[in-house]
């Protein structure tokens, strides 16, 4: 009709950033809802699902928590990103940068706190360590992880080998009746690359060889066998060389001179 205009809105977000953030966004969206499947799966396989009790029942970390917080929190954002670009709903699209604004927030956080409070952060580290030792044998997806970062970090325990005293099936008491008792889990040993299968038994009894000196969890051990690692900080002392300080060290891997005995304090 004459003297009559038309008005046509403009949208408020770029045709470009629009889909970018859509195909952004749905990728993570499915990889989210992806990693919740894995961690309701793998509770369904265990029973959890039928017992939520048994959530609780465990000593240790469940493993498969990390895929459902990780997985519940993807998904969140995945959708909000995603639905929000293409509706162009400017509710959803605050909620998504609101939400991973804090997210930044709190890693940030929790880096300043654990700089300033690095020894109370250590000893709850140790603490949060040897009680998922003491559930080793309790689950199996705990199991597999203990033994992936003992291998990977090169390690054996929070402190060391003794540590795993802490475990009912891997003390040294009198009274145990397992086979594994003053040894330690494969994944504490140097694996040799000759072998073409997996000792899973080359822990045992090692710790009945283990000298007076490292009786006490953390401590370093002279002439230490030479298929147990050592996790705690130790002092590399070699003939006409300097003190050393390292993490992980290994027996075998040093020449026949080498001997490790405590530092006089932790190796930084």
């Amino acid at each position: 009709m004459p003297g009559k205009h038309q008005h046509f809105q403009e949208p408020e977000v770029g045709c470009c950033g629009k889909y970018f953030l859509f195909g952004f966004n749905i990728v993570f969206w499915v990889l989210g809802a992806l990693f919740l499947a894995i961690g309701l799966w793998a509770w369904g396989e265990k029973g959890v699902l039928s017992n939520i009790s048994a959530l609780t029942d465990l000593g240790g970390l469940d493993p498969v928590w990390l895929f459902v917080v990780v997985g519940g929190v993807m998904s969140v954002l995945g959708f909000a990103g995603c639905i929000g670009a293409l509706r162009e709903n400017t509710f959803l699209l605050k909620f998504f940068s609101v939400f991973l604004g804090l997210i930044f927030f709190l890693e940030l956080a929790t880096g300043i706190l654990a700089f300033v409070f690095k020894d109370w952060i250590r000893d709850q580290l140790n603490f949060f360590i040897n009680n998922n030792v003491k559930a080793y044998r309790d689950d199996i997806d705990l199991q597999n992880l203990i033994d992936f970062a003992q291998e990977y970090w090169s390690c054996c325990g929070a402190r060391g080998p003794n540590d795993w005293n802490l475990n009912i099936y891997f003390n040294c008491t009198d009274l145990n009746p397992s086979r594994e008792r003053c040894g330690v889990p494969f994944s504490c040993c140097v694996r040799d690359p000759a072998e073409d299968v997996l000792n899973t038994q080359c822990g045992y009894d090692v710790r009945l060889k283990l000298p007076l000196a490292s009786v006490s969890p953390g401590a370093g051990a002279a002439g230490l066998h030479p298929h147990q690692r050592l996790c705690g900080p130790v002092r590399e002392v070699a003939a006409g060389q300097p003190d050393r300080c390292g993490w992980g060290l290994c027996g075998h891997r040093s020449p026949p001179d080498l001997w490790y005995l405590p530092g006089p304090e932790p190796c930084e």
